[in-house]
């Protein structure tokens, strides 16, 4: 089974000094919630091992002047921001600096690099680190997701 259906926390749930069995929340339950998922998400790495050598040989191919359209591996998002990476290679000279679709939340996505170490580092206005797209699962070769999301204002998908 998948998501949260089955699942019951009561990490915040108080009961009141009085002995009423009424759960008492700092906060409230989402707040409550949304704090005990961010903390599972926060060690999750960007990239897997598989992930990883798929980007790193197409950093190779890219940077062998070879024309080619790869097809994105990994998507990048912050929850609470509206920021998504669509990373297709890895400079394979450093491991560290990504190449990909970006998308700021303004309107203007476009083609980039970025520093996967820096990713690591950014949280959005909740605090809530950037997740990776578990179930991604690309449909297309990069320049398709570059034509619509410049039709679209936005990545696709």
């Amino acid at each position: 089974m998948y998501g949260f259906d089955g699942l019951r926390i009561r990490v915040c749930a108080r009961k009141r000094p009085s002995g009423s069995v009424l759960p008492r929340f700092r906060g409230n339950a989402y707040s409550c919630i949304l704090g005990f998922v961010g903390f599972l998400t926060m060690t999750q790495p960007l990239t897997t091992a598989d992930q990883r050598a798929q980007l790193l040989a197409n950093g190779a191919a890219r940077s062998a002047g070879q024309h080619t359209n790869p097809w994105p591996v990994v998507r990048l998002f912050t929850p609470d921001a509206h920021l998504t990476w669509l990373l297709a290679a890895l400079d394979p000279a450093d491991g560290d600096t990504a190449w990909g679709l970006i998308d700021l939340g303004i309107g203007m996505p476009e083609l980039g690099t970025v520093k996967l170490s820096d990713l690591a580092g950014i949280v959005g206005p909740h605090q809530r680190p950037i997740q990776r797209d578990l179930y991604f699962l690309a449909s297309r070769p990069l320049s398709a997701y570059v034509r619509q999301a410049q039709i679209d204002g936005s990545i696709p998908d």
